[in-house]
């Protein structure tokens, strides 16, 4: 089954935009729509708004702005907008991430200008009101913006977080048990490591004494950690350890040639000469010779599927 993710309308190419224009993200129809089953929002056109219409944006305080229309700021749509946003948030129990459109003054998740009585927009910005009200309610889901997609780290890190989630939702609804949550952590050890190192350690603490606890709290403890830690991107630096952690697991299954060779690609792509997804390809191959039960379990050589082709350009 394809996993359910929000979207801006305009992104799938709705002309939904105040203009009566959309903003086509091919990425997300000619590529992430083979795996995801997108759930498009306007919340503008959601609250009652015209298309076309006067468009908004945000004003006053940028830790709680307004979001009214321009040139006419009797036309206050602030209240109307977090509501609908609260109340998708509560319709939408099944999403595993959301893709926002990127300065809306009701879905930009980063840096959306609020303009002061001066006319110009203040030092700090905002975030669209839709957007923050939907993602107050999902702290943990997933999300980001149309234009920061473009970039390959964002991108696959966004990816990435997706499908985590959606196999930690598919995991609650078989029922939480201390087993199943070991056996996650385990699924996800390597990938943990490439995000964090450190964070990893702390989340096998936190599992050291699973038996004494309660699955579901437990489970909700660790799935918090999880998901914040998967929000750091991943360095070269820190694939480069995973990536000799996995070449670990061969030193006795391959001949000293196929080790020179691995060991040089690691160190290939450890300085840039080459994206991740060779060395990570030269590892399955010998896995896929050499199998290993402990290493087939992890996530982290194939995070999500090879044609999202994500890993060929970092």
């Amino acid at each position: 089954m394809k996993i359910k993710v929000g979207i801006s309308s305009c992104l799938l190419g709705h002309e939904v935009r105040y203009d009566g224009t959309h903003k086509h993200l091919r990425l997300a129809t000619e590529s992430l729509s083979r795996y995801f089953d997108f759930v498009p929002e306007c919340p503008e056109v959601g609250i009652g708004m015209t298309i076309p219409r006067k468009p908004i944006r945000l004003v006053g305080n940028p830790e709680s702005p307004d979001a009214v229309a321009v040139h006419d700021e009797t036309l206050n749509y602030s209240h109307a907008l977090t509501a609908f946003g609260e109340k998708k948030a509560a319709e939408h129990q099944d999403l595993c991430g959301y893709i926002f459109m990127k300065n809306s003054p009701s879905c930009g998740l980063f840096r959306v200008k609020v303009y002061q009585e001066n006319g110009y927009p203040s030092a700090t910005p905002g975030r669209g009101l839709y957007a923050k009200a939907f993602t107050n309610l999902h702290p943990l889901l997933p999300v980001e913006e149309s234009g920061r997609l473009c970039e390959p780290l964002l991108r696959e890190n966004f990816v990435t977080r997706v499908f985590a989630y959606a196999n930690w939702l598919q995991l609650k609804k078989q029922g939480l048990t201390v087993k199943a949550i070991l056996d996650f952590h385990v699924r996800y050890k390597y990938t943990l490591m490439a995000h964090s190192p450190s964070k990893y350690a702390e989340l096998g603490r936190m599992l050291a004494d699973a038996g004494n606890h309660e699955p579901d709290a437990l489970g909700q403890r660790y799935f918090a950690e999880l998901m914040t830690t998967l929000k750091t991107l991943a360095s070269r630096k820190t694939h480069t350890n995973v990536l000799m952690h996995l070449q670990g697991y061969l030193k006795k299954k391959i001949s000293s040639s196929e080790k020179q060779e691995l060991a040089t690609i690691i160190e290939q792509y450890r300085t840039a000469q080459i994206p991740l997804i060779v060395p990570v390809t030269l590892l399955r191959h010998h896995f896929n010779n050499h199998p290993d039960p402990y290493i087939n379990k992890q996530a982290y050589l194939q995070p999500y599927p090879d044609d999202l082709s994500l890993r060929n350009a970092i």
